[in-house]
């Protein structure tokens, strides 16, 4: 039995689709109708608790286990630091980081006490690799990472297992989902330069690699014996670039990424 956040559209949605396929229980949660083939909808508000808890005892209450989580709801921002509100950064990891923590939190109890369970966070490139001009949904990431990582070594021993998923860029609705900040444009110093960060990348989500390839690495890791921590997905470029962010120095890494969205010229 797996329960997928933000499973109305994007990576949710194609990975709920295809578990259902395989042959998993799949409850998807989301404010909107997820209106998959397969998967139970529960209308599920990830910075509410209270949705949260409900949402998580249906699933005890109808399937009588709970196997895995898998945490994919989330939005981005873009614009620069200075140009952004505390409200907007706020909204952003209210989503993107306490909806994970919450979900992750009701799901717990009950994993440990059946002795089993797997939680999965869909998190990004973005959360390994800075992205000039998206910091906060970087920084939201980040979070993720260090959240997921911590709270693996803390229920080990109870039998659950925490994965990191790492998409770099897919092409999925959130693309046209993404929030610019209200102080952007052309009154804010930062114009020129987000302008052409913005639209490289979006030219690399548009292009990005077909969300379908979420499925068949969920249903890898949901059935795998020993999970790896974490697992990267999308083009080999990416994953190239991901690698080369573990490996080489700041002062040779970062302007690798400045040039490629504009920033330095």
């Amino acid at each position: 039995m797996v329960l997928v956040t933000g499973a109305a559209s994007g990576l949710g949605r194609a990975g709920a689709r295809h578990l259902a396929a395989a042959g998993h229980r799949v409850f998807g949660g989301d404010l909107e109708d997820t209106s998959v083939p397969g998967v139970t909808g529960l209308r599920m508000d990830v910075t509410e608790p209270s949705s949260v808890g409900a949402a998580v005892d249906e699933v005890v209450r109808s399937a009588g286990r709970f196997d895995a989580l898998v945490n994919s709801a989330g939005f981005g921002i873009a614009g620069a630091v200075e140009d952004t509100s505390l409200e907007e950064a706020r909204a952003q990891f209210e989503v993107n980081f306490f909806g994970v923590l919450g979900a992750s939190r009701a799901a717990l109890p009950v994993m440990r006490r059946q002795g089993h369970g797997r939680i999965i966070a869909i998190s990004s490139i973005g959360g390994q690799v800075p992205l000039p001009f998206q910091a906060l949904y970087s920084a939201s990431k980040f979070a993720v990472e260090g959240l997921m990582e911590a709270l693996s070594e803390e229920v080990r021993t109870f039998g659950i297992d925490i994965v990191l998923i790492e998409p770099a860029d897919f092409r999925t609705g959130f693309t046209r989902a993404r929030r610019v900040v209200a102080g952007a444009g052309s009154d804010s110093a930062y114009d020129a330069a987000f302008t052409r960060a913005l639209g490289v990348i979006e030219k690399d989500e548009r292009t990005g690699s077909d969300p379908e390839l979420i499925g068949p690495l969920l249903e890898r890791i949901v059935a795998a014996r020993h999970p790896r921590l974490r697992y990267s997905t999308g083009s080999a470029v990416e994953r190239l670039t991901l690698g080369l962010r573990r490996v080489l120095p700041s002062r040779a890494f970062v302007p690798l990424i400045e040039r490629h969205y504009g920033v330095r010229r």
